[in-house]
């Protein structure tokens, strides 16, 4: 039993690291342009697409991909901020119905150009760790190292540096943010390239685990706004609490019970947050 906790435990942040990726990336997104962005999980599977393409096609190492893919996915957001959010700053609702556009022409844009067939990607390690009776495959370890490496870059950015200060004090109030200078033209694109390159990661990293197909970005998604809605919108803290909760939930579940209850937990812990706090676990309540 005490193995199994422990090795449910590991799985569990695994899975809320990578769903942190996501989550972040979303709500901050949402904390800046105030937008529910429904195309995240297609950015998640472009970046699935671009780790593929600098693998196989390129033969590009494993790490240099990736850089290259979160540079990619910057300029990507710029762009999508530029022609696509920018007309919708101050239309929420029109936004998001411009976002589910977006979702569409992206996966179909992925269907027309890699076809609907999942493809399988390349094994990057092999082999396990054990710790005693506890087992961790490489592939899985190598995806959690980097993911938390990643974070850690984010997080010194965004609290260590001239911009991410002003990402910060734009979450927190736009109104006061432009009053003492922060430049809302580059903070907006800013913030959404930073998302979209987070999601880009996340997909990245977890291609060589679960395969790419122009389909993979549909759970990422669920799984972000899951994380979002528990945490509070616009929190920042509160995603991280509240992804690796869900991914010690999801973990614990489906190894003591199964996978399939695993979601209705999950849900049951949606509608039982937001009955006792609407804002979320670290949201604040709209005055």
């Amino acid at each position: 039993m005490s193995f199994l906790i422990a090795q449910s435990l590991i799985n569990g942040v695994i899975l809320g690291t990578l769903y942190l990726l996501m989550a972040i990336g979303f709500t901050l997104a949402f904390g800046v342009m105030r937008i529910v962005n429904f195309a995240h999980g297609e950015f998640y599977m472009i970046g699935a697409f671009c780790a593929l393409i600098g693998v196989t096609w390129l033969g590009l190492p494993f790490p240099i991909t990736l850089a290259l893919t979160i540079a990619f996915a910057i300029l990507l957001g710029a762009v999508v901020e530029r022609l696509v959010f920018r007309p919708f700053r101050a239309d929420e609702l029109s936004g998001m119905i411009a976002s589910l556009g977006l979702a569409m022409i992206l996966q179909h844009g992925a269907l027309i150009l890699f076809g609907p067939d999942p493809q399988a990607f390349p094994s990057l390690v092999s082999g396990v760790f054990r710790w005693g009776a506890l087992i961790v495959p490489k592939s899985r370890a190598l995806a959690l190292g980097i993911g938390i490496v990643i974070l850690l870059v984010f997080y010194v950015f965004l609290m260590h540096t001239r911009h991410g200060r002003a990402l910060r004090a734009l979450v927190q109030d736009q109104e006061v943010a432009a009053v003492f200078g922060v430049r809302l033209e580059i903070m907006y694109p800013l913030g959404l390239g930073l998302g979209v390159a987070l999601a880009a990661v996340a997909g990245g990293l977890m291609a060589p685990l679960f395969g790419v197909s122009p389909f993979i970005g549909g759970t990422p998604l669920l799984k972000a706004f899951i994380v979002v809605i528990l945490g509070g919108l616009g929190s920042i803290p509160g995603a991280a609490l509240a992804a690796i909760l869900l991914g010690l939930i999801e973990s614990f579940t489906s190894s003591f019970i199964s996978a399939s209850a695993a979601d209705i937990v999950t849900f049951a812990l949606v509608i039982g947050v937001l009955l006792v706090r609407p804002a979320g676990l670290l949201g604040r309540a709209e005055t």
